[in-house]
């Protein structure tokens, strides 16, 4: 427990009080918000962002891994396998996206990497994480990941290896692809107001840190674990630690909200959104809660769903669109909400949703009492 206020304490007073230095370097660097895309042509508060300091996420990244090492190693434990996962695909995500930002503010176009190139870089950050992650057991034979497609724990009929070892470790990759493509990118649309994702962040990998710390609390391996638990214990190994590296992640959000809710001081940056992205694969692969996360992480799903109905309506009509714009929280700019109305409202969607992901995996564990 030392370990977990240690570690959300130091990642917090990084994020709060070294933003205001980090702001200014940015504005030395000349990394100012690139704002020239003909969606926003007609909005002028958008216009009025352009020049603010961006790539912030770097910010919260450096915070997340100092709170996460202080607290680890003033606890007594060195980092797990688990925890440095979790670092990987948030600095490996965050490394795609710090390129496309740096290729726009270099160039200053609202265009950096292509889409397939982004993929790419996406999918070369995946995998060697799903490759380390089902290796490396514990004592007790306990890999960080599974090869089982997993809900609220592994469903035992949908294993990966049932296929074979060579097919099923090429399905299983992809499927942890396709995981790592689809939140670093349901992330990267989500932010487009000030704060949005950012608060959003917040109550997601909230959530994630209570499910790690329960399944510590109930864990197979646990010899204080009543036996009347016992058939609904968990096998997640580094429960704590993934405690740990979320708790730490949340408080340098919440220390780079002071600076990033409206107006903002600071952007965060494609390097941000996907490093966002990158904790909350890593948090449902290793917490084998997969299927779950699309309730717990729902309100990152509202974005990426308005652009590809958006896109479908348009085809199928010939030209019509379903929203004034996507994503959705442009589409209620443009039905002239304000910013500030509609950035507190997705966080009261992302508080709901969040608190019901975790309200149905306590359910899951009482019935299988």
């Amino acid at each position: 427990m030392r370990s977990l206020l240690t570690a959300a304490t130091i990642s917090l007073a990084f994020t709060l009080f070294l933003t205001p230095l980090f702001i200014r370097l940015f504005e030395k660097l000349g990394w100012g918000q690139v704002i020239r895309t003909p969606e926003n042509a007609h909005n002028p508060n958008h216009h009025a962002k352009r020049g603010t300091p961006t790539m912030g996420g770097v910010i919260f990244i450096l915070g997340s891994i100092v709170g996460y090492l202080v607290g680890t190693l003033t606890g007594g434990a060195p980092p797990s396998i688990s925890g440095i996962l979790v670092i990987w695909m948030m600095v490996g995500l965050g490394a795609v996206g710090f390129i496309d930002d740096y290729m726009k503010v270099r160039q200053q176009r609202s265009l950096g990497l292509s889409g397939w190139r982004k993929v790419v870089g996406q999918i070369l950050v995946a995998v060697p994480f799903g490759i380390v992650a089902l290796n490396f057991p514990n004592r007790v034979g306990q890999t960080p990941a599974s090869p089982f497609i997993s809900f609220f724990r592994d469903i035992p009929m949908l294993s990966f290896l049932a296929l074979g070892a060579v097919i099923g470790w090429i399905a299983y990759l992809v499927w942890i692809s396709f995981l790592s493509v689809a939140w670093s990118n349901a992330t990267n649309l989500t932010d487009g107001l000030d704060g949005l994702a950012t608060g959003a962040g917040i109550f997601t990998v909230s959530a994630y840190s209570l499910v790690t710390f329960w399944q510590f609390q109930q864990r197979c391996t646990s010899e204080a674990l009543v036996t009347a638990y016992q058939a609904a214990c968990y096998d997640t190994r580094d429960p704590m630690d993934l405690t740990i590296i979320a708790a730490s992640f949340v408080g340098a959000l919440v220390g780079f909200l002071w600076w990033n809710a409206p107006k903002a001081k600071v952007f965060m940056g494609d390097v941000g959104s996907m490093a966002i992205g990158g904790v909350i694969v890593a948090m449902a692969v290793l917490s084998r809660t997969e299927i779950l996360s699309v309730i717990i992480a729902g309100v990152f799903i509202i974005g990426p769903a308005s652009v590809i109905l958006q896109r479908w309506y348009f085809k199928a009509t010939g030209g019509k669109r379903l929203f004034l714009m996507s994503p959705f929280h442009h589409h209620l700019e443009m039905r002239g909400w304000p910013e500030i109305t509609i950035v507190v409202r997705m966080w009261i969607i992302a508080g709901m949703l969040a608190v019901m992901g975790v309200g149905l995996f306590y359910v899951e564990w009482l019935a299988a009492v």
